[in-house]
């Protein structure tokens, strides 16, 4: 074996050992642990203020949840915005997804449809994924630009080879049941692999009806949901590096939107993408290269028929990255890299027969829209000594942005105001080039085995996605069709839009005053320059002209501030971590502020705490947490956004392990407490069948099983 395979198989070990795959040691409802030790050295490139879910948490949370999404909450400093039961979309410190870097097995995923409905970790299972990665705010500029909030990085696990020359056989599975929406389902892992030669199969299916929400709220409709995903991905290691070859198909026939005017009837998707990692003497290599191809399809499910209106969106996206480590001297370390990203995207309505709103055209919202990212960054990695290490880099990033001519479904009075939009769209030229800039400085200080501190500022730049730029609808229902928001509004596109710039100040201090004792601080500031909101239009009406509950709005350019601090901590009561009883806590505040117009952000979470208690002895796992979320009245009046009460929720779980299967019981908010979602946005479902506009209901209470096993 020559040194550079011994160097590559270490290489691959060390990121084994930081994303585990290890035997459900961690339910679902315990608050992730960071990956961050204040002991012995600090590295660079390893943000403090990072945190890793692991495989034990995420094995863990299949009988919980079924959105990735979902389950970074326990987080603190990261929400979720109201989607799909598998698709809500992640917020870090008020910042929502948009805004986000997210990553799946290093891959961005585009957005494929003008109410965000497949979002990026819709293609993911918990209990398929070897970790998940959230770096708030201030990340190295290495992890990707093209955003302002942080980065979510989702990742299988790494391949597996035979260590003794025979045919290694391995895997796992598990399978759940929810009494709430009735819901099940399950996932296997796979991997055959000789000493050279790896290949690994993931499949995974999860559904669910509708769920009933606490107390008296009853059912919420709109929330049934069923998904299926299938992947094989061979890897080859030889003298020259790793090679990995992975391909995958999701498939789901239908999802409710409990806060949207649409369901999604159908969403199919493939990818295949390509890796090649070499460790050589002068430094590392990381290529890769992936192509994903998606169609997407909206109308009306059961509980928001009758009705008719078929909406299609088809995207392919191809991406290519190279990156490259360079150890200068035995501190310094210089990493550059090269990245391409295309997205081409179609978004048309077909006419409904018989309709005299809805046809006799094809309404052409998006047509060909593409959206072309070129970057390329340097980063410096210095380690000053055992304490010290620092992190300065700066990239470019240039958006080429275009689309075509555009129609609406016809010509009649009934549709002018969209035939008037249209003509006005296609006589513009809509070319648009934007060139962002980004830098970000990190330093870590640890002068003590109980103490480290980290200081970080960076300065972001988003330019805004193919929906906000290009969307021009002005007709009532056209806008209506627009938006990620659950706010029933409309919404309609801005071609002048300038790209956000955002400058972040973040500390984060991580104190172990004792043996078994951690407790972590991070404050932070964002000012971000031409944010992209939304300014009011005009009142919507009816067919008739009646008024309505609901306002259109158009995309434009602001300035806001976020400011706030998370906070989590955790104590071995007695025993230790792996056998012995613990308490763990989070908190998590954040400001988010209009300053154009002085008024508050849309969807700002509000404080909120989690303390949790855990007991570990040989096979038995036993634990409870306790979720309170105050009062939401800061809120976005231009949207009418509903204000939330208080509440507090009640979790238990419990958990045993036999003969090598892991089975596990959950009451999930066990009082069965009714509340709602500060950030579900309004129940459109409920408004249809109804006619009264109130806000998304929580989950009411849900006895969750689960059975999981290795082989």
């Amino acid at each position: 074996m020559t040194q550079m395979t011994r160097a590559l198989r270490a290489a691959l070990l060390a990121s084994a050992v930081l994303a585990p795959t290890g035997a459900y040691a961690q339910d679902a409802t315990q608050l992730p642990t960071v990956d961050v030790e204040t002991t012995g050295e600090v590295q660079a490139g390893k943000p403090l203020a990072g945190t890793t879910v692991s495989a034990e948490t995420l094995r863990g949370s299949d009988a919980t949840s079924s959105d990735t999404a979902g389950i970074l909450t326990a987080l603190p400093g990261v929400s979720a915005n109201g989607g799909g039961g598998f698709s809500s979309m992640p917020t870090i410190r008020g910042l929502s997804e948009q805004r986000i870097k997210v990553l799946v097995d290093g891959q961005p995923i585009d957005a494929a449809c003008p109410n965000d409905m497949n979002s990026p970790l819709s293609y993911t299972m918990p209990q398929t994924l070897s970790s998940v990665t959230v770096i708030p705010g201030v990340a190295p500029v290495s992890m990707g630009g093209d955003n302002i909030g942080g980065v979510i990085s989702v990742a299988a696990a790494e391949p597996r080879f035979s260590t003794d020359g025979t045919l290694l056989l391995t895997g796992e599975a598990s399978a759940f049941y929810r009494s709430n929406g009735d819901g099940f389902g399950g996932a296997v892992t796979v991997t055959a692999a000789g000493s050279n030669l790896s290949a690994t199969y993931t499949g995974s299916y999860t559904q669910s009806d509708n769920y009933d929400g606490g107390g008296s709220k009853g059912e919420v409709r709109s929330t049934e949901y069923a998904k299926t995903d299938h992947a094989l991905a061979l890897a080859w290691q030889n003298e020259a590096g790793l090679w990995e070859i992975k391909g995958g198909y999701h498939f789901s026939p239908y999802e409710g939107f409990a806060n949207q005017w649409m369901d999604m009837t159908s969403n199919k998707s493939w990818f295949v993408q390509g890796r090649y990692r070499g460790v050589f003497d002068w430094g590392d290599v990381d290529i890769s290269a992936s192509y994903r191809d998606t169609d997407h399809k909206m109308n009306f499910l059961a509980d928001k028929l009758p009705g008719d209106m078929p909406m299609n969106t088809e995207v392919h996206t191809f991406t290519s990255a190279a990156k490259f480590s360079v150890p200068v001297t035995m501190r310094d370390t210089l990493k550059f890299g090269l990245e391409y990203h295309h997205q081409w995207l179609d978004d048309y309505w077909p006419p409904v027969e018989g309709s005299m709103m809805m046809g006799p055209d094809t309404f052409v919202n998006i047509n060909q829209g593409h959206r072309n990212r070129i970057g390329a960054y340097a980063e410096w990695q210095a380690q000053w000594s055992d304490t010290l290490s620092s992190v300065v880099g700066v990239r470019y990033d240039r958006v080429e942005m275009n689309t075509g001519d555009v129609q609406p479904y016809g010509t009649s009075m009934m549709q002018m105001a969209d035939v008037m939009a249209a003509a006005m769209f296609n006589s513009i030229d809509r070319n648009r080039n934007d060139n962002n800039w980004s830098a970000s400085a990190i330093v870590t200080w640890a002068p003590a085995d109980t103490l480290a501190i980290e200081l970080g500022y960076a300065h972001k730049a988003r330019s805004p996605n193919i929906y906000e730029r290009y969307t021009w609808g002005r007709g009532s229902m056209a806008s209506r069709m627009i938006g990620w928001f659950g706010d029933g509004n409309g919404y309609v596109g801005n071609p002048d839009l300038k790209p956000e710039r955002a400058d972040t100040f973040s500390a984060t201090l991580s104190l172990t005053p004792a043996q078994g004792v951690s407790l972590k601080v991070s404050p932070y500031y964002t000012r971000v320059n031409d944010y992209i909101d939304a300014v009011y239009l005009q009142d919507l009406l009816t067919p008739m002209g009646m008024p309505t509950d609901f306002v259109q709005l158009q995309f434009a350019n602001l300035d806001a501030e976020f400011y706030g601090v998370d906070l989590s901590g955790e104590a071995v009561l007695a025993g230790t971590r792996e056998n012995g009883t613990m308490l763990s806590g989070s908190l998590a505040w954040v400001h988010g502020q209009n300053l154009t117009e002085d008024l508050p952000l849309y969807h700002q979470m509000p404080f909120n705490a989690k303390l949790g208690v855990s007991h570990r002895q040989g096979a038995f796992e036993l634990g409870g947490e306790v979720e309170w979320v105050d009062r939401k009245d800061r809120v976005d009046p231009r949207r009418n956004e509903p204000e939330t009460a208080s509440y507090a929720l009640v979790n238990l779980r419990a958990a045993y392990t036999l003969a090598g299967w892991r089975l596990s019981v959950e009451a999930e908010n066990l009082l069965d407490k009714g509340y709602d979602l500060p950030l579900g946005g309004v129940a459109i479902g409920d408004y249809k069948n109804t006619g009264i506009l109130r806000p998304v209901a929580g989950r009411g209470r849900s006895v969750n099983l689960g059975i999981s096993t290795k082989f």
